[in-house]
């Protein structure tokens, strides 16, 4: 009977915990107290989880401890148990990894919150255990750098001892139709017998079914490029954005047309935040990078996409010149601080990028969110992020950032003063001066 603890309860980790506390004893283990105190109450502030999918699996004892016995003999009880004790993932034999590998300020991988989680496995390791990672990496991560690491803390031998495998995740968040068991799951094993083993344990719980990957390093840099490509192609449309901005041809217009042959892609220009499709290119560039090969075409859609808050910026300052406003004294209402549409996520947002350069034209710029946590937004970012609009606000710019669905009734011109301009950065505006 498979034990699993899977270590880190956020955005990929509980999704992933509460599956597979449908069909196994399961712990999950963070570090952060509140987040514990939070999902014990049945509450998943990532809105990832529904209370009541939640509530349905939480149990309030450690299922690997308690034992049912059945007209077969006796078994695991099945259920979801939240703690940050390391004693309660002792008797697991089953990890699964799944905390973030963001990178640091000059875009280079940080893989310390993998080095930590090792450590913490490591602890508790045992012969015939089986730690599996699924956060996002560039190729060799696993078996260099993380193995390695459980090696040492545990003293236990690698594919001797125990064993290893890698299943890279593939939640997006706020999606509620692509769900975890929704998504074809790539997994793979440090032998060919564990990624048998591994497979069919995600198959178990996967109803989208799975793809056992022949190595792990295949499996690593197979997820490594699913969000490069994505990267590469939106840094394409941000591209011609520019071009036809300043040819003064509709570039939302020039997509649809082009759309309309069978095999055009389907991307749009905009700010490309989150921590995959922003983050995981430098992944692999850091790694072609240390075999000495200079990957020009994945650095340069980085660097394409990372301009852009401040190219959103220039435009809405000059939409706002082109009206007669003056921008030095100018209030901008922003609409929208998290990464992506009707999701509280807001790391690596890059609507962030758009407020500073803003403010560098000495714009004072207030941000309205009814999805964020305010107390999160200025932890991270030092900003100041309102739940609610005040009534009667007034705005020389309103800019839409994010197409958060409270935003698409709100109306606008209420929002404006005489001469005020509202920019589109989503392009789903039916009137706007100004669009990306």
């Amino acid at each position: 009977m498979k034990k699993i603890a899977v270590i880190g309860l956020g955005y990929v980790g509980l999704p992933l915990a509460r599956l597979f506390a449908t069909k196994f004893p399961v712990v999950g283990f963070d570090i952060n107290q509140k987040r514990i105190d939070e999902l014990r109450s049945g509450k998943d502030l990532t809105l990832e989880v529904e209370d009541d999918i939640l509530n349905a699996v939480l149990v309030k004892e450690n299922p690997f401890s308690v034992i049912l016995s059945d007209s077969e003999g006796s078994q695991n009880r099945n259920g979801l148990f939240c703690s940050n004790q390391l004693t309660d993932i002792e008797e697991a034999n089953f990890y699964i990894v799944t905390v973030p590998t963001p990178v640091d300020k000059n875009n280079r991988p940080d893989l310390t919150p993998l080095y930590k989680a090792s450590e913490t496995v490591g602890k508790v390791l045992k012969k015939g255990d089986i730690v599996v990672y699924e956060s996002t990496v560039y190729p060799g991560v696993t078996e260099e750098e993380c193995i390695p690491v459980l090696e040492r803390v545990s003293g236990l031998k690698f594919n001797v001892d125990f064993f290893a495998g890698y299943s890279p995740e593939r939640i997006n968040p706020g999606d509620k139709e692509h769900t975890v068991e929704k998504i074809l799951k790539v997994t793979a094993g440090s032998t060919p017998e564990i990624g048998k083993i591994v497979d069919a344990v995600y198959k178990s719980v996967i109803t989208a079914g799975t793809h056992l990957a022949p190595t792990i390093k295949v499996a690593e840099a197979a997820k490594v490029i699913e969000n490069s490509q994505r990267d590469i192609n939106i840094a394409f449309v941000n591209e011609l954005a520019k071009i036809f901005n300043i040819l003064e041809i509709d570039t939302h217009a020039v997509l649809e047309a082009a759309g309309t042959k069978w095999n055009f892609l389907p991307f749009k220009p905009g700010l490309v935040g989150g921590h995959c499709i922003g983050v995981d290119p430098y992944y692999l560039a850091q790694k072609a990078q240390e075999h000495g090969y200079h990957p020009e075409i994945i650095l340069a859609g980085r660097r394409l996409n990372d301009s852009m808050g401040e190219y959103v910026a220039s435009q809405v300052v000059k939409t706002m010149i082109k009206k007669g406003i003056n921008v030095a004294e100018a209030e901008v209402l922003m609409l929208g601080v998290t990464f992506k549409e009707n999701c509280p996520d807001v790391r690596n947002t890059k609507i962030v990028d758009v407020v500073r350069a803003l403010e560098d034209y000495g714009v004072k710029v207030s941000i309205y969110d009814p999805w964020a946590n305010p107390a999160e937004v200025k932890h991270e970012y030092n900003l100041l992020c309102h739940p609610e609009l005040v009534e009667g606000s007034r705005f020389d710019a309103v800019v839409l950032g994010v197409a958060h669905k409270e935003f698409l009734d709100l109306d606008l011109e209420s929002l404006k003063k005489e001469k005020a301009i509202v920019y589109d950065v989503k392009g789903i505006l039916e009137h706007s001066d100004g669009r990306l």
